[in-house]
């Protein structure tokens, strides 16, 4: 096993493709042990290259109404129907217990719901 940091996109690509050939491998055997290695290498690599912001708010509770089904007179039970419209047509802002709402009733976590 011959494992280096990532340091380049060419890097990254080759460490992928051993990821590849390796995925089936077995835990606690030298393949699974490589291939263990090899994804922590990725993930930092990726973390560290790719800038991944958090969703935007709106796009994160239209997403799980969606997920889950809930239409928005749903919501509105919870805070209002012209404040779910407001939210959702971005012209009211999140308040506190919007977000509590949201967090506590479709699972958002509320960094997702924080902006």
């Amino acid at each position: 096993m011959n494992i280096q940091p990532i340091k380049t996109p060419k890097d990254h690509k080759e460490a992928l493709k051993k990821v590849e050939k390796l995925w089936d491998a077995k835990p606690d055997t030298k393949a699974g042990d490589e291939l263990e290695v090899l994804t922590t290498l990725i993930e930092k690599y990726e973390a560290d290259t790719y800038n991944i912001l958090p969703p935007d708010p709106v796009e994160a509770i239209k997403f799980r109404m969606e997920q889950m089904n809930v239409t928005q007179t749903d919501i509105a039970r919870l805070i209002g129907a012209n404040r779910i419209s407001e939210v959702l047509n971005r012209k009211r802002k999140l308040s506190l217990n919007m977000i509590k709402v949201f967090h506590t009733h479709l699972n958002i976590p509320v960094d997702s719901l924080v902006n």
